[in-house]
């Protein structure tokens, strides 16, 4: 009933919200997508996205098929390899940036490890501007990392928008500097942050430094001061600091999968999971909706 490539082209807009970035991620035209999505729309009866010159957003009946369309592909691809007779072997060096620490990326890693039981996966958790320096030494084979919007590498996984958080009992004065809670460099989030508060002319001073997300939380919920994060992932216990602080714009960040350039016997294990992660991809932070 669900043609496998409609399937993946709605998971793609769903994770990008943008018809032109999924068909950039897809390789395929845009008159393509919509194409897929409204035959996938007339399969189901329903409207799975509203959609006018300015956005994209998931219809309730949108979400629903969210889950549907992982599982309908995952067991696709499980059939596929089953009768084809492949099976992936060997070493995978696999980078996480940090951001990932507290969401349901272990659920996919899981997958995978239960889908290819004889590759060897290797997860180098960091940030994500050290995971590029070591994808380009050839030390890991593929990276889920952050980008800049101006950065070209990387397949499109989503993207969001950075904002301001912290405790919510948190007071900022506007006549001292910005106490800042920010990832040591090369942290992309951290230079942003520095970057928006120098063009406001806004003072600022370092409060807490850390190279751990759980130690960058557990100060910001002490209310030592602010932190630039991802819209999508705002951890348990803290909240978007309010407009009236005057805090600058921090603009659109992008997360991304990054292939190594080097070919190794791991190409088609990191393949594999690039395309895992990309069907999931919602997963990593649609759960935390709440703090959008």
């Amino acid at each position: 009933m669900y043609d496998p490539s409609h399937l993946r082209t709605f998971l793609a807009v769903a994770q990008t919200l943008s018809f032109t970035q999924a068909a950039r991620r897809l390789g395929l035209r845009q008159s393509t997508v919509s194409q897929h999505v409204r035959r996938l729309e007339d399969s189901t009866g329903r409207q799975l996205f509203t959609r006018d010159t300015h956005s994209v957003e998931l219809t309730e009946d949108g979400e629903a098929m969210l889950g549907f369309a992982r599982r309908i592909l995952e067991v696709h691809e499980q059939a596929t390899a089953f009768f084809t007779g492949t099976r992936l072997r060997g070493r995978l060096r696999f980078g996480a940036s940090e951001d990932f620490v507290l969401t349901r990326l272990p659920e996919i890693l899981e997958g995978f490890r239960h889908d290819h039981p004889e590759v060897d996966l290797e997860l180098t958790v960091e940030l994500s501007g050290t995971l590029h320096e070591q994808l380009a030494a050839g030390k890991l084979d593929l990276v889920l990392a952050k980008r800049r919007p101006e950065d070209p590498r990387g397949e499109l996984v989503w993207h969001d928008r950075l904002v301001w958080i912290g405790a919510e009992r948190l007071r900022l004065e506007a006549d001292r500097p910005v106490p800042l809670i920010v990832f040591p460099p090369p942290g992309i989030t951290r230079a942003l942050a520095l970057e928006a508060l120098e063009r406001q002319g806004r003072e600022w001073r370092i409060a807490c430094t850390s190279g751990s997300l759980n130690g960058l939380i557990a100060a910001a919920r002490a209310g030592l001061g602010v932190m630039a994060h991802s819209r999508g992932l705002i951890p348990p216990g803290l909240v978007r600091v309010p407009d009236r602080s005057g805090l600058p714009e921090l603009g659109r960040v992008d997360f991304v999968l990054v292939h190594g350039t080097r070919r190794t016997t791991a190409q088609g294990a990191a393949d594999a999971l690039a395309a895992a992660i990309l069907a999931g991809g919602d997963r990593l932070h649609r759960r935390q909706r709440g703090g959008r």
